[in-house]
Parts: C-alpha cells; structure tokens; sequence
C-alpha cells in the first residue's frame, strides 16, 4: 500500500523549491536592470569628468592635451554604455522572467544610444571651446 501523506509532502516540497527558483531568477532579471543602471551612471560620471576638466584646467596650454584627456572619458563613457547594453541583453536572454516585469532589452538600448549620443556632442563641445 502506497502512503498519499508523503507524495503530498514531495509534491509541496517540489513546488516550494520551484516557486524559490522562480523567484531567485527574478531577483536575478531585476539585479540585471539595476547593474545596467550603475554602469549608466557610471558612465555619465565619466562625462561629468570630462566637462570639469575644462573647468578646472580652463585655458590650459597646450589645450590639446586637456581636450584628449577629456576625450578618453567620453569614449570611456560609451564604451560604457555599449558595454552594459550588450551585457544586458544577454543577460535577459539566458533569464526567463516569472513574476517581475523587466525592460524589454530594446528600452536598454535605447538608452545606451541616447546617452552615447549625448556623450558625443559633449565631446564636440568640448573640442570646440
């Protein structure tokens, strides 16, 4: 004679467990947006960076030297922003989503192309002050 009592505790344990691995992959997906944030942030304290170089040097000689300098903290900033996209998208790719509504990855490169674009003009202005 089979016991009912324990296939019910197996059957509740396995659907305990599934429900703790549902969620663990959300918290998962959702640190995922949260890195992506950092790295943006990140990113644009790498522009923030390169804007106080002008104010603090301001008519530094030879002023190509300053400019280069801030100029390696765009490309910083955009590789950056490319970067965490691209690790992003990958990231949410490999995580299946459960309960937690993530950001579609087109939304996070959208932002990485803004903000690159942004990144660019700010080195234009630069280079022409």
């Amino acid at each position: 004679m089979r016991d009912t009592k324990g296939t019910e505790e197996t059957d509740d344990s396995t659907e305990l467990a599934k429900d703790r691995t549902d969620w663990a992959e959300d918290r998962t997906l959702l640190a995922n947006e949260r890195t992506f944030a950092g790295w943006m942030r990140t990113g644009m304290a790498a522009i923030a960076i390169a804007i106080g170089l002008r104010a603090v040097f301001g008519e530094f000689e030879p002023a190509w030297a300053a400019k280069i300098v801030a100029t390696l903290f765009i490309v910083t900033a955009i590789g950056m922003f490319w970067a965490s996209a691209t690790k992003s998208r990958e990231a949410q790719r490999r995580i299946r989503s459960h309960d937690a509504e993530a950001q579609p990855s087109s939304t996070m490169t959208v932002i990485a192309v803004a903000l690159s674009a942004g990144a660019l003009a700010t080195g234009a202005i630069l280079w022409a002050l």
